[in-house]
């Protein structure tokens, strides 16, 4: 990974207006009027994905976190899974003259403004978790593609190399579809005799996955051998329709994330996998990341925190 040490014209005069110390700055912006400009509190403007998401929820709540440790203020504020309204919120956060935002994506193209806007203005912008087309200062996440490798060969040695997969995908067009999508694929190309018998988004929702999975049984019933969520809440939802059709014990599932509920019925022996993203590194990395990128230090452009397969072998590791 490479080390970030030019992040633009914008973060170089923050930075030096920080006086360059630990995570306090040593003055705010001539003329403003935000109330922590005495003590040089650093403040930093949030904009999440979706807060009804639990995945999000972990991330939101290790960021507050961190930022409590670090005495970093954060204003966050729920995406709604509107990249028009993120695009709103960057520009808010820029009125209200915060040190840095921190980004999670709706979509990989349609929130690239809020990129552009935060930079263009001289503001350092962190992405989490998901990212835009447009580069961001820096980014803190997963290789999602790993996600779905990892799941799909799970899948396909479940299997023995042959059988029927559905695929849920998450909402289209974000980055974590669009690489879990390219990941999944990669292991079919690999295994010919597994086929892919149809793939449809639930937009990352489990009341969607229930009723997706419902039309999958009636539409195919006893040919889906395995399915692949590509997060924990639509896995659930599958789950839960699987269970009321009566024909769970046929069915391989996984998805993704390690949220609580996913981790509780890998143990219990409903849910078969899951695949572990760990919501609170990249949290807490994306908050110390903005801090360092506000106090002057080199960081690193680009932070990748793995992917872990959780079964039943192994959930008691990742229980809280």
């Amino acid at each position: 990974m490479s080390i970030l040490r030019n992040v633009g014209v914008g973060v170089a005069i923050i930075a030096l207006a920080s006086g360059m110390g630990g995570c306090g700055k040593g003055g705010s912006a001539p003329g403003s009027d935000r109330s922590d400009a005495a003590n040089g509190e650093i403040v930093v403007g949030v904009s999440l994905l979706n807060l009804s998401n639990e995945f999000i929820v972990l991330l939101e709540e290790a960021m507050r976190e961190e930022a409590e440790q670090l005495g970093v203020r954060l204003i966050v504020n729920d995406g709604n899974r509107s990249a028009e309204r993120q695009v709103q919120q960057i520009e808010n956060f820029l009125l209200q003259e915060v040190d840095a935002i921190i980004l999670n994506p709706c979509e990989h193209e349609a929130s690239s403004p809020a990129v552009d806007k935060a930079l263009a203005a001289g503001v350092p912008i962190v992405n989490v978790n998901s990212r835009t087309r447009s580069t961001p200062t820096a980014f803190v996440g997963s290789r999602d593609e790993e996600s779905a490798e990892i799941a799909m060969t799970y899948l396909a040695e479940r299997l023995g190399g042959a059988g029927n997969v559905v695929m849920m995908q998450g909402f289209m067009g974000q980055t974590a579809q669009i690489d879990r999508e390219r990941g999944a694929q990669e292991v079919l190309a690999r295994h010919p005799q597994l086929k892919l018998l149809a793939v449809q988004t639930a937009e990352w929702d489990r009341a969607k996955a229930v009723t997706l999975m419902e039309n999958w049984i009636q539409s195919y019933g006893d040919q889906i051998d395995a399915v692949f969520a590509q997060n924990d809440e639509m896995g659930m939802g599958a789950l839960l329709a699987l269970e009321q059709a009566g024909i769970k014990d046929q069915v391989v599932v996984t998805s993704v994330d390690a949220i609580a509920d996913a981790l509780e019925a890998v143990q219990a022996g409903r849910l078969d996998a899951t695949v572990f993203q760990d919501a609170r590194k990249q949290g807490s990395t994306a908050v110390q990341t903005a801090c360092d990128i506000v106090s002057g230090k080199p960081v690193e452009a680009e932070v990748y925190i793995p992917f872990q397969l959780v079964t039943r072998d192994n959930v008691e590791e990742y229980l809280r």
